[in-house]
């Protein structure tokens, strides 16, 4: 097993890095790395549904999809990510136990009594500090898990605050349970470095054949490329879920708004438009303008921005509009 201790911390690169690893490669890797602040979704969730855009956006945190699934969860400084990519043996599938021991033997040794519970979850004293997942991609196998370190649980509460009454889909939902730090319950404080370089010294002492390794330049290009390609793009990360109902209803001073959207791969295949405002113009002609057009901020301000605003809707700006599709 190859060892790998990446020093990058862009989301979009560690994603990707996983994949290639899995599909590219016929080694078995272990992998750590902390990502920048990102959120990092399930293949099977809708991306808006999970995140407070609002929050999100201002904060400029990115959204990447990743190739298992499970529920949301926020990445930071504070939160160490491990990954087993390996040869699959065909009774690796489910069996999570398997490669989170090595992480409860580490907390063992700094007396912090952890546990496996339920079906995916790291537990310390019935708060949760690590959520795992796993994919299979013919004969190969990916388990990778967080371990929240030193996490601002708050920025936690706050990236992934959804409103789930906006949405109507079948995507597998985040629950966000009572979470904690490992830090917490550290009788001597260490860094997350040197939580690190202890889980690796357990991988190591279980098998002594495994060995660090260091990324080619060849390596760096072809996850690059993944990244320009898959993990770097809207249609993955937003648009990859199949279909979704939006609603939302807001009363602002020129008059209360409903708008009701159809969507499917990202994109609005339907749109209605209700309310007690007034407008010049039937406002059936602005909601066939939605057609076809990415739910996203930038192509729905496009979209605004080529109609003047007060012919469909009277006493309205264009930011009170915008924020109704979101």
């Amino acid at each position: 097993m190859l060892l790998i201790d990446s020093k990058n911390s862009d989301p979009y690169f560690n994603i990707a890095a996983e994949e290639y690893f899995l599909k590219h490669n016929s080694e078995d890797y272990f992998v750590l790395y902390i990502n920048s602040p990102s959120i990092i979704i399930g293949k099977n969730q809708n991306a808006l549904s999970e995140i407070n855009i609002d929050y999100v956006k201002k904060n400029k945190i990115p959204v990447v999809r990743r190739l298992s699934g499970g529920g949301a969860v926020y990445h930071s400084q504070g939160n160490l990510n491990f990954s087993f990519i390996i040869n699959d043996s065909k009774n690796n599938l489910m069996n999570f136990k398997k490669f989170t021991t090595p992480i409860i033997e580490v907390l063992k040794g700094l007396s912090v009594n952890a546990e496996n519970t339920g079906r995916n979850d790291l537990v310390i004293e019935g708060k949760k500090f690590s959520g795992n997942a796993q994919f299979k991609s013919k004969n190969r196998f990916l388990h990778h898990g967080t371990l929240l370190f030193s996490s601002d649980l708050q920025e936690v509460s706050k990236s992934l605050n959804a409103d789930p009454i906006k949405f109507e889909d079948k995507s597998t939902k985040s629950v966000l349970s009572r979470v904690t730090n490992i830090t917490d319950y550290l009788k001597e404080k260490i860094t997350i470095d040197e939580f690190k370089d202890l889980i690796f010294k357990q991988i190591i002492n279980d098998n002594p054949k495994y060995h660090f390794y260091d990324l080619t330049k060849n390596d760096l290009e072809d996850i690059q490329k993944i990244v320009k390609t898959k993990y770097g793009t809207w249609d993955w990360n937003y648009g990859y879920f199949p279909k979704y109902n939006f609603s939302n209803k807001k009363k602002f001073l020129g008059g209360l708004i409903e708008v009701y959207l159809d969507v499917k791969d990202g994109i609005i295949i339907g749109s209605k438009i209700f309310g007690d405002f007034f407008s010049e113009k039937d406002v059936e002609a602005f909601e066939k303008l939605l057609i076809n057009v990415k739910h996203d901020e930038e192509a729905l301000r496009n979209v605004l921005t080529s109609v003047k605003i007060s012919d469909y809707f009277l006493n309205f700006s264009e930011n009170e509009i915008l924020s109704l599709f979101f």
